[in-house]
């Protein structure tokens, strides 16, 4: 609210220098008029050198448009504000004060103490007392922390909470997976990526007796049979197919089903192609026929 407050005592000087100027232009027509009534030659004022360029005229339509957009900003509710700051943090990676934040997006974070709690205790904004800083679920700032990481979870990890570690993050995953330091496969269930390590360091040799045997084998075509047969070999899958189908016939979003295919009966309006041959349609029933 200060800068605002300043913007428009700065409008009110303008105004005020405006009328100055006003008035002393009407002082000087009017002694010129004076003096040529009593006789005395008038003596215009020197010109102005053409080198100097006039000083450009004072817009207040596109100040006063400023002023009203902060203004909408400030008075948009919490939650629209905070989705402001977070995306300034995002995209630009560094720390703000609550006066830089203000200067960048006009959003007043010290006059608003619902914004101000609402984004310290944001579980995307770290607060050190002085500056806020977006804060990513996993600290990386480049390509060989990121592998390192990958390397940590050899059951793989999610890409989805690897996205927002630092800007260039995706573009850092394809090229482990060209160089294939990585694996990116799909998740059956959620069909979201996740991220393998692929340590060259444990080569994996498998005979060809074994993969013919793992390729030969026929998994159930159902998901939830194929949970059952892990949970009897003692694993624990990674899937609920019976809980997620309940939530969704319980949410109304079922598998709707297949509309039939209504059967087409000849009757006696149907035009037949083949009427020179007769003998074919000796055995169809013509509805009304008999």
């Amino acid at each position: 609210m200060a800068s605002l407050q300043e913007s428009l005592n700065r409008f009110k000087k303008q105004q005020e220098k405006c009328q100055s100027t006003l008035t002393s232009i009407a002082a000087k027509s009017s002694s010129k008029s004076a003096a040529t009534s009593k006789g005395t030659p008038y003596i215009a004022p020197p010109a102005v050198s053409a080198a100097k360029s006039p000083a450009p005229a004072i817009k207040f339509s596109n100040d006063t448009e400023r002023l009203q957009h902060i203004n909408s900003i400030r008075k948009a509710p919490v939650g629209a504000q905070i989705k402001r700051v977070i995306d300034l943090l995002f995209e630009t990676r560094q720390a703000f004060t609550p006066e830089q934040i203000n200067e960048s997006c006009h959003v007043d974070v010290n006059g608003n103490k619902a914004v101000f709690d609402s984004l310290r205790n944001n579980l995307k904004v770290s607060y050190d007392g002085k500056r806020f800083a977006y804060k990513s679920k996993h600290a990386l700032k480049d390509k060989d922390q990121l592998l390192v990481l990958i390397r940590k979870f050899p059951e793989g990890i999610a890409v989805i909470d690897l996205k927002d570690a630092y800007p260039t993050v995706m573009e850092d995953l394809q090229s482990l997976k060209s160089t294939g330091k990585i694996w990116l496969l799909s998740n059956f269930d959620s069909q979201e990526d996740i991220a393998y390590p692929n340590d060259p360091r444990v080569p994996i040799k498998v005979d060809d007796d074994l993969k013919h045997l793992f390729r030969g084998i026929e998994l159930p075509r159902d998901m939830i049979d194929i949970e059952k047969d892990l949970q009897k070999n003692g694993m624990k899958p990674a899937t609920n197919t019976a809980k997620r189908r309940a939530m969704a016939q319980v949410l109304g979003a079922g598998p709707k089903p297949k509309p039939k295919k209504k059967k087409h009966e000849i009757s006696k309006r149907t035009k037949l192609t083949n009427a020179h041959l007769p003998e074919l349609f000796q055995n169809l029933n013509v509805p009304g026929s008999r």
